[in-house]
């Protein structure tokens, strides 16, 4: 009698092995032909491998970062048979609740690998898994949690993903910080219908990377079983020892079409025939036969087709998701806390404050020192609070916001990161997902572009996990015109932020009001982008006394600057301080208010004033074409039409980028004479 490889459950590995095949024959011949299951995803031929590495991720802090063939990996992890087919058919109970593609996956822990939420994007799990293995090494070297140590995180994926820039930045980063997580690819030759040589040189990403420093790595076939029980347990036991990284390489193939649309006709007869003949089921029969010939596999075959019938049944009487409940979890609810994620994730209630300023001192400090002593004090008072990108270490920051905190708080907790705001942003998120606070710096707006899938599948976790898991970070962004522009580093383009669901979103005029929203952020329990606009960080206008340690402006208020009877202006950032100027040129009753935060923005408070001049100008320093200015004046004619004395006028950008040339410049950005003249002009209308 053979020896089974005795790290593993096998008899699990084949019930489980079954029961995945069930479910992808009964999806792809019965459900998606009855409508019932409208986009599928097979895992046929890839299912070995991913059973035998659920089983060994027990340890308190292993987690998984799946893809959207990794179903046998989540029924080993946990998910039922009837959940999987509740996802698949959009019901009510799922784990996404119907919000997510079925094969979108997210799993609390059930007694293995905590399963982060993915997204459909092909490349933008591997960031977020970088991020939890480095929060691993956090909770114990920073926090003294020694249950974490021996823990690991695993990224899954396909060959085509490893032509991603979401690859490339997690392995960067996983290898430069010799973190504990192992990569395991699953090789089938095809990303749809484009072949590994498209994806990769010599269509083999782990001869590629032999070379590559502080990664070690394994290659073979994954529908062997004997060979591949090696492969996973040598692979994890190693990552486990937290001396670097890992990537496992494993060939398998793919039985059925990339989705349930996919007919496989770049596929030859030969072709499918080789890969059928490479098929692990029966390869973990024969091997079962050998080691535990007690076994009786007909017996366990059709114990599994009873149990997905009746799976499939508890499914199909799920009812549909209630659309009365569709914008539920778009932002944290006080009353129904995430499972997982940040702090309330991690059973801490956030610290409080009050929009009450009790200054320590009359000095007025800069914008640039509002923000540095901000942070100084929260992360003086929470240590799961840690700020981290390009060189806001030791430098302390291209604009000097982070100077001196690395000395005062160590490199652990405050440190540089390597050049890829993808991997900025995405390790922020599985370092929240962790019960960390990430505190990331974009050095200039324009370069947020790059971490635009990450910005927007982090804005919509809790939404499309119901509200299983949350992930509250706090993204710092300076951007805008200061005395020189230029179409790079002078970007604000906040309206792309206000359209990713699930962000808030502060831009603050000065350095007080910097102060309270940035705190209100740090103690928040959603995701925010914080605007420091370039030209308020050192401005005079901007400075304020510091108004105390627990000062806290609640988003979503406005700050009415001066009353006024004839005229409702509306502005934020930069643009408060040329229409305060340009007022002073007025001999009119302006009503100047300053939004704070655009999302939530103070709708109440502006249709108020509206209601009560009858005339309102928008002023922002973005492009005027669908920028959020349009919005504001949208509601406006929408909600207060019927008090208005005259047109809604905006003064804006054109739509162009900003120019380097100082004179240029000053024909794109809003200045102080052309907002008194519009003023004047609406009020006379």
């Amino acid at each position: 009698m053979t020896r089974l490889h005795p790290a593993f459950d096998w008899q699990e590995v084949a019930r489980r092995a079954l029961q995945s095949r069930f479910l992808d024959e009964l999806e792809e011949n019965d459900l998606v032909p009855q409508g019932q299951v409208t986009y599928q995803f097979s895992a046929r031929g890839h299912e070995l491998g991913q059973l035998l590495i659920s089983q060994l991720l027990t340890r308190p802090f292993d987690a998984a970062s799946p893809y959207y063939r990794s179903r046998p990996f989540m029924l080993g992890s946990g998910l039922t048979l009837t959940e999987a087919l509740q996802a698949d058919m959009a019901r009510a109970g799922s784990f996404s609740d119907g919000r997510g593609v079925g094969v979108v996956f997210n799993l609390p822990r059930r007694g293995r690998a905590l399963v982060l939420p993915m997204a459909g994007d092909v490349g933008s799990q591997f960031t977020p898994a970088a991020g939890w293995a480095q929060a691993i090494r956090y909770h114990a070297q920073v926090l003294g949690d020694e249950t974490a140590r021996g823990s690991i995180g695993v990224v899954f994926c396909g060959d085509g993903a490893v032509a991603t820039n979401g690859f490339w930045s997690a392995l960067t980063i996983a290898t430069t910080l010799k973190l504990p997580l192992l990569f395991v690819v699953e090789d089938n030759g095809y990303a749809i219908s484009v072949k590994g040589p498209h994806q990769t040189p010599r269509a083999n990403i782990a001869a590629n990377l032999s070379g590559f420093a502080n990664l070690q790595i394994w290659d073979g076939d994954g529908t062997k079983p004997a060979e591949t029980a090696v492969l996973v347990e040598t692979a994890v036991n190693f990552v486990r020892g937290w001396e670097g990284p890992g990537l496992l390489r494993l060939t398998v193939p793919r039985l059925s079409g990339h989705s349930s649309v996919d007919n496989q006709a770049y596929k030859s007869d030969e072709e499918q025939a080789a890969e059928w003949a490479r098929d692990p089921i029966p390869a973990i029969r024969e091997y079962l036969a050998a080691g535990m010939p007690e076994l009786d596999w007909d017996e366990l075959r059709a114990e599994a087709e009873t149990a997905v019938l009746a799976a499939r049944d508890e499914a199909i009487a799920a009812p549909q998701p209630d659309p009365a409940q569709i914008t539920r979890f778009a932002f944290a609810e006080p009353d129904s806390p995430q499972q997982v994620g940040g702090l309330v994730g991690a059973g801490i209630t956030p610290k409080g404050g009050a929009a009450v300023s009790h200054p320590p001192d009359p000095r007025r400090i800069n914008m640039i020192e509002a923000v540095r002593r901000t942070l100084e004090v929260e992360l003086a008072q929470n240590p799961r609070c840690l700020v981290f990108g390009e060189d806001v270490g030791f430098k302390g920051g291209v604009h000097a916001a982070t100077l001196g905190l690395q000395k005062q708080f160590g490199d652990g907790r405050v440190f540089d990161t390597s050049l890829n705001e993808e991997g900025i942003i995405g390790r922020a998120v599985g370092m929240a997902y962790a019960g960390l606070l990430p505190v990331p710096e974009i050095q200039f707006r324009k370069y947020a572009d790059p971490a635009a899938e990450q910005i927007n599948n982090l804005g919509t976790i809790r939404w499309r996990a119901a509200n299983r898991f949350a992930a509250p970070i706090v993204v710092r962004i300076p951007g805008g015109c200061c005395k020189i522009g230029d179409p790079w580093h002078s970007v604000t383009s906040e309206v792309t932020f206000a359209h990713q669901p699930g962000w808030k979103l502060a831009f603050p005029s000065n350095a007080e009001d910097a102060v309270g929203l940035l705190r209100a952020a740090l103690r928040g329990n959603d995701p925010v982008i914080f605007f420091e606009h370039r030209a308020m960080l050192d401005a005079a206008w901007a400075r304020r006394p510091y108004p105390g340690d627990e000062y806290l402006l609640p988003f979503g208020q406005a700050s009415i600057l001066q009353t006024g009877d004839d005229l409702t202006l509306v502005t934020w950032g930069a643009m408060v301080e040329r229409c305060e100027l340009a007022l002073q040129e007025v001999d009119a009753s302006v009503e100047l208010i300053d939004l704070r935060t655009i999302v939530p923005w103070d709708k109440e408070v502006v249709l108020a004033s509206v209601c009560k001049t009858a005339k309102c100008l928008i002023v922002h320093e973005d492009i005027a074409l669908g920028g959020f200015g349009a919005e504001i004046a949208a509601t406006i004619v929408s909600e207060a039409f019927l008090d208005l004395d005259g047109p809604v006028e905006r003064l804006a950008a054109p739509s162009v980028p900003v120019p380097f040339n100082t004179g240029l410049m000053t024909a794109v950005v809003p200045t102080v004479e052309q907002i008194k003249q519009k003023v004047v002009g609406l009020i006379a209308f």
